[in-house]
């Protein structure tokens, strides 16, 4: 079954969640204005998958329960194909929500399958077939899952079951018969207070000591002993805020205390050595989705940044300074989307779990290149836009009797195109690039899914280094040192993997082709002045 965006605010309305936001608790998280811009955005991945023009990205088949028409924000991808259409689809809903969020439940599902038949082979566990019935659910009901993954930490030198407050990490405080009880903190969850449950997730590798840390299950968010603090979703309310106040999004601090969760409901329950790949795999998914929805983002600086430029009387194709500093931005966009690409393309299964998981040098890269340039995008934006976009007066000015007037006289710049037109689009491009929602978007740019430093060791590690000594002393006819000796001090050096022309080093594979949307079914553009401005429905 698909909802629709009212079906899923009307499906939240059957939940009581503990939300707190602004010192305040939430009585209805579906009638709380501040929490509207994130609902928003989740409720329009609901809408997009049942526009029929949508369909080939927007919705998918899941091979591990024979589901079809399954939402693509909670697909597991099976095939390239699949990791591409996930990408073109996540980038259509960011272009015109800036963050959809939705995906990550998608991601965490995708690396919970994946653990969960390891663990099985492992341990003789029975997790896969736990899973297997709760996606089986997720799927019937059209669910919206957020991530809580990543834990408060405490004392960054310590170990999970070294922190004198062990609530610190979130952790297995009992076992029962019929399940387990949980205790603890999970600090940074994207759309906490506005979907129906949460996948809870380990956010390390874990120590034999560790054991009650490692533990992952699905909990709704209203169940007893759950609160969450949350922050509002954008800029819900203000007026100048023509984009972040009707799409936006929460994060919140998760607290559990004392929460049962029964067995059919936990993937993960102790067994520590597994914790760690379970991390590794849902961030490979992860980072590849950021790239498309940074790359949507990204979409909207691109559209905002020209169309300033038309708004203030400069045409790009004669200023070589101004369509410069846009090809960079097209650039920076296209580059790490494309790397997002590469990593369906080359993707690897997992022949296990039948999950295809992107490459992870470059989807890590892609990642890495997103989130140190997300500064620049921003920097490109106010360059080509001017200064206008910060200085204009506020919008309770263009109805007062004593300016407005004058100020549309003034601060017009083209004949044809009207002033409460031009500072429309420099609204626009402020509340993007130079809002308090504009330095959200940096920050979670930059930390989402994991630090950069995060991403430079998933490359060192990842990265076929062997193979670049192999070319290199094949060319010089000699080795600089012996096997033997590498072996033993350099280990990176080993690191090897088939040329990327195949995926076995010895046959072409078959390259997935993306599914494109024919020109006539794009999103119809907004326009000021017969200018595009961003895509919207």
């Amino acid at each position: 079954m698909l909802l629709s965006g009212n079906g899923f605010r009307e499906s939240l309305r059957r939940s009581k969640p503990r939300v707190y936001v602004e010192g305040h608790q939430v009585e209805s998280v579906v009638d709380e204005a501040s929490l509207a811009p994130g609902i928003n955005a989740i409720a329009l991945t609901y809408d997009f998958a049942l526009r029929e023009q949508f369909k080939p990205v927007m919705r998918a088949g899941v091979a591990a329960t024979g589901a079809s028409d399954v939402n693509r924000m909670m697909a597991i991808p099976s095939t390239g194909q699949d990791l591409l259409n996930k990408l073109e689809a996540v980038r259509l809903v960011c272009q015109e929500t800036g963050c959809a969020q939705r995906y990550l439940g998608g991601d965490g599902l995708s690396a919970i399958w994946q653990s969960a038949h390891r663990v099985d082979a492992a341990h003789n566990t029975e997790y896969v077939p736990r899973l297997k019935a709760y996606l089986e659910r997720v799927y019937a009901e059209d669910l919206a899952l957020g991530v809580a993954m990543t834990d408060a930490k405490g004392e960054r030198t310590k170990r999970p079951y070294e922190q004198p407050n062990p609530d610190t990490y979130l952790h297995i405080a009992e076992r029962r018969p019929d399940g387990v009880v949980l205790s603890g903190v999970k600090a940074i969850v994207t759309g906490a207070p506005y979907v129906h449950e949460l996948l809870v997730m380990p956010c390390r590798n874990m120590s034999e000591h560790d054991q009650a840390f490692a533990v992952c299950c699905a909990v709704p968010i209203d169940a007893p002993g759950v609160t969450i603090v949350a922050r509002p979703a954008g800029r819900p309310g203000e007026k100048a805020a023509l984009f972040s106040a009707k799409y936006g999004q929460s994060t919140g601090v998760v607290i559990f205390e004392r929460v049962f969760v029964p067995w059919e409901r936990v993937f993960l329950a102790g067994e520590w050595e597994h914790a760690g790949q379970l991390v590794y795999d849902y961030t490979a998914h992860h980072r590849h989705t950021c790239i498309a929805a940074r790359a949507g983002f990204g979409d909207l600086l691109i559209g905002a940044g020209a169309l300033m430029t038309e708004a203030n009387g400069i045409d790009l194709d004669g200023a070589s300074n101004l369509r410069e500093q846009m090809v960079e931005l097209i650039k920076i966009v296209e580059g790490f989307y494309a790397c997002g690409v590469a990593a369906s393309v080359y993707c690897t299964p997992d022949a296990r779990a039948g999950v295809a998981v992107p490459e992870p040098v470059f989807a890590n890269i892609g990642k890495l290149l997103l989130a140190t340039q997300i500064y620049d995008m921003h920097r490109i934006a106010h360059h080509v836009s001017g200064g206008l976009i910060v200085t204009l007066p506020g919008p309770d000015e263009d109805h007062n009797p004593a300016t407005a007037g004058k100020l549309s006289e003034v601060l017009a710049a083209r004949s044809d195109i009207p002033y409460e037109k031009r500072i429309e689009v420099a609204r626009f491009v402020e509340d993007l690039t130079a809002s308090y929602q504009a330095g959200w978007y940096s920050v979670i740019s930059l930390h989402g899914g994991g630090s950069p430093e995060a991403m430079k060791m998933e490359i060192w590690r990842n990265y076929p280094l062997g193979n670049k000594v192999d070319l290199v002393e094949r060319l010089l006819e000699r080795g600089i040192l012996t096997d033997e000796v590498r072996d033993q001090t350099r280990k990176i050096t080993r690191n090897r993997q088939p040329g990327r022309c195949c995926d076995t080093g010895c046959q072409v594979p078959a390259v997935p082709q993306m599914t494109t949307l024919p020109q006539k079914q794009k999103i119809e553009p907004a326009t000021i002045g017969g200018r595009r401005l961003g895509a919207v429905p």
